[in-house]
């Protein structure tokens, strides 16, 4: 059984809301002029992540089943007038490598992981492996437009940052991970463990064929 504990859980939930509206929500959380060039999943994950104050010892880990195409697709929508801004933001580095970047924060360690159905329970275990003290696990999607029509994009945007420890100390919550008796049809997707947190409720079954998450809170 993997275990740790909960010191820190910060959400986003953005829901349908546009990129230009996500922009002007939060403009005054990063520095001028910085969200021009940010995706929307970017700066969800850039807010979410600010009050767990990285450090260069941490672990991070971060999950997306989308890799955030509302980038490419505005930059195919601008067509035929490419808009250069719109194709260095579709060429961008990842949500969480935004911010690191922005910031110009060092991390020990590094696992970006992307995915469909399984992906939570990938990432969890990941991240309780970590050989650090404190592992950040991270991730989100944003919502996309036409690719959402061909099952490549998500119908929702959303960001969740939570800070993991192998000390109790100061937790709200506690998370563990154990294997489960073989279920082929089990499976937890991203928006599902989003909802967990972003409501803080308990859970307790398989999330995948082989594992099984327990979720309590303080």
């Amino acid at each position: 059984m993997l275990e740790r504990w909960i010191t820190a859980l910060h959400t986003e939930d953005a829901g349908t809301e546009e990129t230009s509206a996500t922009r002007e929500r939060l403009k005054e959380r990063f520095p001028r002029g910085a969200t021009r060039r940010m995706t929307q999943l970017g700066m969800l994950l850039g807010v979410t992540l600010e009050p767990l104050g990285l450090n260069e010892d941490d672990t991070v880990v971060y999950a997306s089943g989308y890799a955030e195409t509302r980038a490419l697709e505005g930059y195919l929508d601008s067509f035929p007038s490419a808009s250069p801004t719109l194709f260095q933001t579709s060429i961008h580095p990842s949500a969480v490598q935004q911010a690191l970047i922005l910031r110009q924060q060092p991390v020990r360690q590094f696992f970006p992981m992307t995915g469909r159905a399984c992906l939570p329970a990938q990432a969890l275990q990941v991240a309780l492996l970590a050989e650090t003290p404190r592992a950040i696990l991270c991730g989100g999607e944003e919502r996309g437009t036409w690719l959402l029509e061909k099952g490549t994009a998500s119908d929702r945007s959303f960001a969740f940052a939570l800070a993991l420890s192998t000390s109790p100390a100061s937790a709200v919550g506690r998370l563990t991970l154990s294997s489960s008796e073989i279920n082929a049809s089990a499976s937890l997707t991203l928006p599902a463990f989003f909802d967990l947190l972003h409501a803080r409720q308990p859970f307790d079954a398989p999330i995948s064929p082989s594992r099984r998450l327990t979720l309590t809170w303080s």
